[in-house]
């Protein structure tokens, strides 16, 4: 039913899977498949999809008659969450965008400790939308599936961008794919937040009203990029942008099977602790971040609280408004999460609106976050 709450419905696929995984899969066998690599070859088996699909839709059918006798406990997350999503097409042809909000991640994965763990990602296509719909549906499988997930997850989060990339490159030679996408993503684990990311989709922080990079996109023209680039016996040229061999304006990315190794599939990453003084995460595509600089975020989501009296469910869809008109002509895709209820932010700044001002950079801003109280009066 559409009517389910997420965390239920996490919770029924896990059983559901668990049972699938407990049956006797050869019955689903359709062939063997050899993948060669650098002197090894690997084996895989492929399984019918058709009929595994069955078997999981009667699986999920037994769980419910199960869960209706006795219903399992089911732990919400400890901490607030609330993420606002918003994608369009914009004026391209296609959407090539994809994007995944998991805070039910251990419902998903069985993860019974009593540590919250949420997943967010973003994922930009390019050259067909194959490679963004295959990481949106495995990479966050990876992760979970991961060896280290629970010891040490920042690893298990960076690795599983790499195995996605592999994964999905044995399926584009097997079909005849050649489609990319940039990667970033988000693993919240208790008090720690993990990020990685290939290619120049990025994530960004805002901490009591102030923006926080939180890494570097890969783009050909930094220094390290070039050079890693260019040792490889690539090269990066100017063709209205920065490119690699002339194509990709991106230098990492899943995919990309006609670029490799040029177009890395190695994922950065970094860990961060979390204080309980941040307002919100920010993930979004280029065409957003081409269009909206990370002070005028802090303003527009501000400006979007004090017009809603504190409801963010929407603050995505302004930002995603606002790249619009500032010239953005590309798909876009934007996930905000609050890590603070948007009202105790919203009542921050009218309590305290110097703490949220924004810095030098922020001259230009359309927005004045001393507005706060005179928005507050009207």
């Amino acid at each position: 039913s559409r009517g389910v709450s997420p965390l239920l419905a996490a919770s029924l696929i896990h059983a559901a899977v668990d049972g699938v995984l407990q049956t006797d899969l050869t019955e689903f066998k359709q062939q063997s498949v050899e993948t060669e690599g650098e002197g090894n070859e690997e084996r895989f088996t492929l399984l019918d999809g058709e009929s595994l699909q069955r078997c999981f839709f009667n699986k999920l059918r037994e769980v419910c008659s199960e869960w209706q006798k006795q219903f399992p406990p089911l732990r919400p997350l400890k901490r607030f969450l609330l993420a606002s999503v918003h994608a369009i097409r914009n004026t391209r042809r296609k959407m090539e965008d994809r994007h995944v909000l998991l805070p039910e991640f251990n419902q998903l994965f069985g993860l019974t400790d009593d540590v919250d763990r949420a997943f967010f990602a973003v994922f930009d296509g390019h050259g067909g939308v194959d490679a963004a719909t295959y990481s949106a549906s495995h990479l966050h499988v990876n992760v979970g599936l991961h060896e280290e997930i629970v010891k040490n997850p920042a690893e298990a989060l960076k690795c599983s961008f790499q195995k996605t990339d592999e994964m999905f490159l044995f399926k584009a030679k097997r079909e005849k794919l050649r489609s990319g996408t940039t990667g970033v993503s988000a693993l919240i684990v208790g008090s720690k937040l993990h990020i990685a990311w290939l290619g120049d989709s990025q994530v960004m922080l805002v901490q009591q009203g102030k923006a926080v990079t939180l890494m570097e996109p890969h783009k050909p023209e930094r220094e390290d990029e070039r050079a890693r680039i260019e040792t490889l016996g690539g090269c990066v040229t100017y063709m209205d942008c920065w490119r690699v061999n002339g194509t990709l304006a991106v230098s990492r990315a899943i995919g990309d099977i006609c670029q490799k190794p040029y177009i890395s599939g190695d994922a950065d990453g970094d860990s961060f602790d979390l204080t309980g003084s941040e307002d919100y995460l920010l993930l979004a595509c280029d065409g957003f971040f081409d269009a909206v600089k990370p002070y005028e975020v802090v303003d527009l989501v501000l400006d979007h609280l004090m017009e809603t009296k504190g409801v963010g469910l929407n603050a995505a869809e302004r930002l995603v408004a606002a790249a619009k008109e500032n010239g953005s002509s590309d798909n876009i895709t934007v996930v905000v999460v609050f890590l603070r209820d948007p009202q105790d932010i919203l009542a921050d700044c009218l309590r305290d609106p110097k703490s949220h001002e924004a810095g030098d950079d922020a001259r230009s801003s359309p927005f004045n976050f001393l507005s706060c109280e005179a928005a507050a009066t009207q």
